[in-house]
């Protein structure tokens, strides 16, 4: 069996899509995680809370690898640090990181957690690779899910997406991890840009639903940065193939999608 991974986040949307990959590669694979799960599938779990610093050097026994993917909505700038302590002190070959687009261009207190945890990378002097990708459609379904239980549905102007399939992100990442450490790598978005008028009538065409839509304004420097597409690569990005009409006929059941949204 070649050498140890150890997958944090790897019961996530992400992580369900990757620890099996890298399995399927022939990977020893653990898994960290906050609760006690018995193995599965060829899979160890330990248990440990990086938020707490609680059985993190532990996880790192015989571990070769790390792929970073646990992520909450604060905090994950700590998280980093401990996890990167922990690295430090195991030896660690490689650490592979998931981050967001645009962290460092729109002005957010979350997506300055992304650029923090990622200089914790960069400055503990271990190996890594860090991966910015787009917005997952699984993020973007719960968002215009959302959006759809309102009677009229609140459409953000020049609020722009490039969401990506987070199975496509998984095999790239899976990639990363069994290759050598590449610094900052390209980022990954998805194959088209949508307005969220588009990914809101696409999810409302797909589901039979009718909603009258009322244009809204995002307000401050945030606004700013939507409004001007900092949360987006347009040049200089890998994409992905799934588009969201693809992720919503798979999800919906939804066998055609929209002449409308198609001809884009």
């Amino acid at each position: 069996m070649a050498a140890r991974i150890l997958v944090t986040g790897g019961t996530g949307t992400l992580g369900r899509h990757v620890v099996p990959l890298l399995r399927d590669a022939g990977r020893d694979v653990r898994v960290l995680s906050r609760s006690r799960r018995e193995p599965a599938a060829g899979v160890e779990y330990v248990t440990g809370d990086l938020l707490k610093d609680e059985g993190v050097d532990a996880a790192m026994d015989g571990v070769e690898t790390v792929l970073h993917l646990a992520g909450a909505n604060k905090g994950d700038d700590e998280v980093a640090r401990n996890l990167m302590r922990a690295v430090q002190k195991a030896g660690v070959r490689h650490v592979v990181l998931i981050s967001v687009i645009g962290a460092d261009r729109v002005p957010l207190a979350w997506l300055r957690t992304q650029v923090a945890a990622e200089q914790a990378l960069i400055d503990s002097g271990v190996p890594y690779t860090i991966l910015r990708a787009a917005q997952f459609h699984d993020l973007v379904l719960k968002t215009v899910q959302a959006m759809a239980k309102m009677p009229v549905v609140p459409i953000p102007g020049g609020l722009r997406f490039q969401p990506v399939d987070a199975r496509e992100v998984a095999e790239r990442l899976v990639q990363l991890a069994l290759g050598e450490p590449a610094g900052r790598v390209p980022d990954l978005a998805g194959p088209k840009v949508y307005g969220m008028r588009e990914l809101a009538g696409g999810y409302l065409e797909a589901r039979g639903k009718r909603r009258p839509k009322m244009p809204v304004r995002i307000p401050g420097k945030a606004g700013r940065a939507y409004r001007a597409g900092d949360n987006m690569t347009l040049e200089g990005a890998d994409h992905g193939t799934r588009t969201w009409e693809d992720f919503l006929a798979e999800r919906l059941g939804k066998t055609d999608p929209s002449p409308r949204l198609a001809a884009r």
